[in-house]
């Protein structure tokens, strides 16, 4: 069994570092566990642990998904919390993109459910995960520290491809790598 999931890899900018380290400094006293910036990534499917003899067939739907979706642009806004303002779970970056993220997705839900694997009830919700929050002693200055990194661009991120990753739980935290990639578009 390996545990994978579909995604498309961030390479963070110094802008992006930048907003990034504030954070991590302002609530480095809060219980935190802060995602390295070499795992960021936007989670296209989260496949779970999966048989190694279903990678061959999930490898080729992820390649179908891939063909008529053109490379695009997305940008990395506004950070946000999900959960409740009193019991935050997540601290994320908004991803605007265009129609093109979405079609993806969708594709991908498509060419796995051919291959058996069925699609979830869950809405996509274009994010990247930079901490996961297993407790607050200071949630006024937690909301204080969020708000002020609200809004604001952080950076532009070309999509040229994705890919499936096996993650390897460590104690010392997740451990990502890549499977396969998937050029967008159709090859010539």
């Amino acid at each position: 069994m390996k545990r994978l999931f579909a995604a498309i890899k961030i390479h963070p900018t110094e802008a992006f570092a930048s907003r990034y380290w504030s954070l991590r400094k302002h609530l480095k006293d809060e219980k935190i566990r802060w995602v390295d910036p070499d795992n960021f990534h936007i989670t296209l499917k989260f496949l779970g642990e999966t048989p190694e003899h279903h990678i061959p067939g999930i490898a080729v739907a992820l390649r179908k998904a891939a063909e008529n979706i053109s490379p695009f642009q997305l940008s990395l806004t506004n950070t946000g919390i999900f959960g409740s303002s009193y019991q935050p779970r997540v601290i994320w970056i908004s991803v605007d993109a265009p129609p093109d993220l979405a079609q993806l997705f969708e594709n991908i839900l498509g060419e796995l459910e051919n291959v058996g694997i069925v699609k979830d009830r869950q809405n996509f919700v274009a994010h990247l995960t930079i901490g996961r929050i297993s407790s607050l002693d200071n949630k006024k200055h937690f909301q204080l520290i969020m708000d002020r990194n609200r809004e604001g661009h952080i950076q532009k991120e070309e999509v040229n491809e994705f890919h499936l990753f096996e993650s390897i739980l460590m104690p010392t935290g997740p451990k990502y790598s890549i499977i396969e990639s998937y050029p967008l578009g159709k090859l010539l």
